[in-house]
């Protein structure tokens, strides 16, 4: 909601000195969201003036058409002679009244008017458009023109109310009262203690049996409806300036003056109104649902297919609105139009709607809403009515409109009113005085309690206990915490004691947020940087990572209402995200990546539950929540990584090198040390991994192994299809089948007060064979007595045979208990190479 300063000025004496972000803050502190506060006119300095255009004489031998015009200033220039100007605008003609700047003027934006040579003449200042002056556009897209009654020479910064500040409000949807100036009016006079004057409070006329005949068959969607009629409107005649200028700051563009007029008032009092070419009606007024299927076509001109659940406004032919949304093309108000030359009539008449008929109308909010959504069809009269609208305030509307039509346009109000209401009573809520202190934790007082739920708008009666009558321009009012919100709001929450909550003992993380945490942590420190992504992704992502039709990753969980059609299904997998965050930034040159992730991933049930509707006026019961909880799909904890570029970076150290498979796999090993457990490691064969380079992830549960994830390079298909670096590399795996692994207490690393023996030995095998399969053998082999064991150098070529490859281990021994004696960690050394033979086909290098 966009607030001009001067407009609200109209309702609240605010000081004089007071500035936009004055107001700002003091509505912020009443509970308001003010986004912006907009200056406009800022750096504008005159003469800025009304001038009337003499001549035009149209220039030849350019590319575009150019007019060299003398205006009218009168004595703004100085001399009182006529102002030359060079103009390409083509909307005005000789006698038009237009606003002209001249030279030492300075417009929006910081730019200067001078005389300046242009188009082989001189111009001597500028005739100018809405847009140059800041205004915004007013349908045109041209030179503004003035009515004529203006006399040149008139200050236009004034006249056209250039210099003004305007606050942007976000409306929060609780707060739907303040979708017009009359709610933020009377909020800010609530905040300054000030009078309101509410301009709503009108003489209305009582209805009476004469009115526009309407029909309600849906009383529960319309409560409410009010229809008054004008006629005599003069076709011609336009929106004065004023109106048309407080509907431009308020961001919205000026259309006709019955369109302007219908604007305006919902602006001023928050009730959307609709007007009908009386001539287009055809009998009775209606309001029901519409058929399934029935056909309209809105104001836009887009013909849309009705629900049974829309609301619409009839008349004897169908549909000629839909309620609280958007009016119908067939009964739209008629701008003047000159006839085209008839011999018989060489009057040319002007025609165009001179009879209209005002609807302020209160509708079901939700009613409304399902509909603006459904047809994706938001409106300024659709937002108001799905917040709440005041219903009291359809008459004050109408007659409000009506008076404006009368003044502006020379219309008649006809005597006829027609008011239809659904019987109803105001709503009353039950309160004890001292709950908002309760609530807040400081003591009100009955006295403050009574006063601001009065300053509301409500009705307080009674002592100890309270009888709060809520006005009708609050519906969110509905309980007493919504009473207590009031009144801390008001008082200040700024004014609030800070109270920090007694946390229990005893219920920190639990052991799966511990693991994720550390997780996290783990990988940060290996030099990953994590990239959180959308859980959403499209399926078209499986083909491009080459996974197999049957493959259980397949089986997607699909939204029934996505974020984007090209993502509707939830993830089940972290690499389409992590891979999509290293392609973004390695296209805008960061080349050298190490991502990871931790994240739910989601697995489609075999028989999808179907989720129970849990009750909002009592808290849902442990089976209710257990069977909710059974219908979800099954959400477990994944880890990825994905890497690119330099691993270790170039340098007076060394000349680094790239990253690669084993960085993969090494983030396996680092996840799985957090979780106290170890990975088994070896050849796989799973889908976006290249075959000859991909590890398989395995754990031990209860004594079964399981595959957990898959690590390595990528396959260049899988690289080419979306668009990475070469050579990526990637890993994933469970978090929570590693945690199941790993038990619920990690075990700290005992140091040991007795020396390490070391052993290396090097042992040729099969290229084939796998080291993960010799490193298995050796630590089997090598006992109780092996500490850790790690391969240090992988050696191909001529000195160990063709299709061959040397694997060289570092192996430390340590007994828990004594000093190992050379012949101890010999033969332990000795055992491990024996089985690694036996299994493998190892034998020692030089043997």
């Amino acid at each position: 909601m966009r607030v001009p300063l001067s407009w609200l000025r109209e309702y609240v004496d605010l000081p004089a000195g007071e500035t936009g972000r004055d107001v700002a803050a003091k509505l912020v502190d009443a509970g308001l969201e003010v986004e912006t506060v907009e200056t406009l006119g800022a750096g504008l300095q005159g003469p800025l003036v009304v001038g009337q255009v003499l001549t035009i004489e149209e220039l030849e031998g350019f590319r575009k058409p150019i007019r060299f015009c003398t205006v009218d200033v009168g004595r703004a220039n100085g001399t009182g002679e006529p102002q030359e100007i060079v103009c390409g605008a083509r909307n005005f003609s000789v006698g038009d009244k237009v606003v002209v700047v001249l030279p030492g003027a300075v417009l929006p934006g910081d730019f200067a008017i001078a005389s300046r040579k242009t188009y082989g003449r001189t111009s001597h200042g500028m005739i100018c458009s809405g847009d140059e002056l800041g205004m915004g556009d007013d349908g045109t897209h041209g030179i503004i023109v003035l009515p004529p009654e203006y006399e040149p020479g008139t200050d236009a910064i004034e006249l056209l109310q250039l210099v003004d500040e305007v606050l942007d409000i976000d409306i929060t949807p609780d707060r739907g009262y303040c979708m017009s100036m009359r709610g933020v009016a009377r909020e800010a006079a609530t905040a300054y203690g000030l009078l309101l004057r509410d301009p709503a409070l009108l003489d209305v006329p009582a209805p009476n049996s004469y009115g526009y005949a309407v029909q309600i068959s849906d009383p529960q969607g319309c409560d409410r409806f009010t229809a008054r009629t004008v006629t005599g409107l003069d076709p011609e005649a336009r929106s004065p300036i004023w109106l048309t200028r407080r509907l431009q700051k308020a961001g919205m563009r000026p259309i006709s003056l019955a369109v302007d007029v219908t604007n305006y008032v919902m602006l001023e009092l928050g009730q959307p109104l609709h007007a009908y070419d009386r001539s287009s009606l055809d009998g009775a007024i209606g309001v029901r649902r519409a058929e399934q299927g029935e056909k309209f076509t809105t104001l836009d001109g887009v013909k849309r297919t009705l629900d049974a659940e829309d609301l619409v406004i009839t008349d004897n032919g169908g549909p000629i609105g839909l309620a609280g949304v958007m009016g119908g093309a067939n009964t739209e108000i008629a701008d003047s139009v000159t006839t085209p030359y008839d011999p018989s009539d060489s009057t040319g008449r002007v025609t165009g709607t001179t009879d209209v008929v005002i609807e302020a109308a209160h509708f079901d909010a939700v009613s409304i809403s399902r509909t603006a959504r459904r047809l994706k069809l938001s409106s300024e009269a659709s937002k108001r009515f799905e917040r709440g609208v005041d219903p009291q305030a359809a008459a004050a509307a109408a007659q409000r409109t009506v008076d404006l039509l009368v003044l502006l346009a020379g219309g008649t109000a006809e005597a006829g009113v027609t008011e239809l209401t659904a019987p109803g009573a105001p709503r009353t809520i039950a309160m004890s005085a001292d709950h908002p202190d309760r609530v807040a934790g400081m003591d009100y007082g009955r006295e403050t309690v009574v006063r601001r739920l009065q300053e509301v708008g409500c009705d307080v009666y009674g002592q100890d206990e309270l009888v709060v009558t809520v006005p009708s321009w609050r519906p969110d009012l509905a309980e007493p915490n919504d009473l207590a919100e009031e009144v801390i709001r008001l008082e200040g929450y700024g004014n609030l004691p800070s109270t920090l909550p007694q946390v229990p003992s005893g219920r920190g993380l639990t052991a799966r947020q511990q693991l994720h945490r550390r997780a996290g942590r783990a990988l940060a420190g290996a030099g990953y940087v994590e990239a959180l992504s959308y859980p959403f992704i499209g399926e078209g992502v499986f083909d491009q990572l080459q996974l197999p039709a049957h493959d259980a990753a397949r089986q997607v969980v699909k939204l029934v209402n996505p974020i984007s059609d090209e993502e509707p299904a939830l993830r089940t997998t972290l690499l389409p995200g992590l891979l999509g965050a290293l392609r973004r930034n390695d296209s805008r040159g960061s080349h050298d990546l190490a991502l990871f992730e931790t994240g739910s991933v989601f697995r489609a049930a075999a028989q999808p539950g179907v989720a129970v509707r849990l009750p909002v006026d009592r808290r849902p019961t442990d089976e209710e929540v257990a069977t909710l909880d059974a219908a979800l799909p099954a959400q477990p904890r994944y880890a990825a990584v994905v890497l690119a570029g330099a691993r270790e970076q170039a340098g007076w150290w060394g000349k680094g090198r790239p990253a690669d498979w084993a960085d993969a796999v090494q983030a396996a090993r680092a996840l799985a040390a957090e979780a106290g457990t170890e990975l088994v490691v070896r050849q796989g064969q799973y889908g976006p991994w290249h075959p000859g380079r991909c590890a398989e992830l395995v754990v031990t549960v209860d004594g079964v192994e399981q595959v957990i994830g898959h690590a390595g390079e990528l396959h260049p298909r899988v690289v080419k299809a979306m668009g990475l670096p070469a050579r990526t590399s990637a890993m994933e795996l469970d978090l929570d089948r590693l945690a199941a692994a790993g038990g619920e207490a990690v075990q700290a690393p005992r140091i040991s007060t007795f020396p390490v023996a070391t052993q290396d030995v090097a042992l040729i095998v099969d290229a084939s064979v796998p080291a993960t399969a010799v490193e298995d053998a050796l630590r089997k082999g090598a006992g109780e007595l092996l500490e850790s064991l790690r391969l240090f150098d992988v050696f191909t070529g001529e000195q160990v045979g063709g299709g061959k490859k040397s694997l060289a281990y570092a192996l430390r021994f340590r007994a828990a208990d004594r000093t190992l004696t050379a012949e101890e960690s010999t033969a332990a050394r000795d055992a491990a190479v024996a089985l690694a033979g036996e299994r493998t086909g190892a034998v020692l290098r030089g043997a």
